[in-house]
């Protein structure tokens, strides 16, 4: 007889939301930047994360320093991958796009992260990181090279 692989059953959307925000194996880029998940949409491949943006983060002119804002839509957006994997890969980032459009200052953002396509080699999405008061920041395209998840 053929053997069959066993697919990993699938959490809800809520146990899932919970599973991460539970873990006691953060990443500590994921600590330094403030991050807490917030929503998850496994059907829609979307997921909603908040950060908070140190005052360490802070350029001289007060505004929080690019690549922090770039980290934060990066770390939405590998998140974004892992959960539509069920939590079986993890998202190498090949290239992303940043587009700045406004100031984000210290205090907290919010990071909404889509998969756009997910391949069995790569993985696209995009991102948005809006301030406080809903205001679009900065948006993010990003291709990802799943591979199977290991820890080191």
């Amino acid at each position: 007889m053929a053997e069959t692989r066993q697919e990993k059953p699938r959490l809800s959307d809520a146990e899932m939301l919970a599973r991460f925000q539970n873990s006691k194996k953060r990443p500590a880029c994921s600590d330094t930047l403030g991050m807490h998940l917030v929503e998850v949409n496994q059907d829609e491949q979307r997921i909603v994360v908040d950060f908070v943006a140190d005052e360490s983060f802070a350029n001289p002119t007060g505004a929080i320093q690019g690549g922090f804002i770039a980290a934060m839509l990066d770390e939405a957006i590998s998140t974004a991958i892992i959960i539509a994997s069920n939590v079986t890969m993890t998202a190498p980032t090949l290239e992303m796009k940043v587009s700045y459009l406004a100031p984000l200052f210290v205090g907290p953002a919010r990071v909404e992260a889509q998969i756009l396509k997910f391949g069995k080699t790569v993985c696209f999405s995009e991102a948005r990181c809006l301030n406080p008061d809903g205001k679009l920041v900065a948006t993010a395209t990003a291709t990802a090279a799943p591979k199977p998840f290991r820890r080191f």
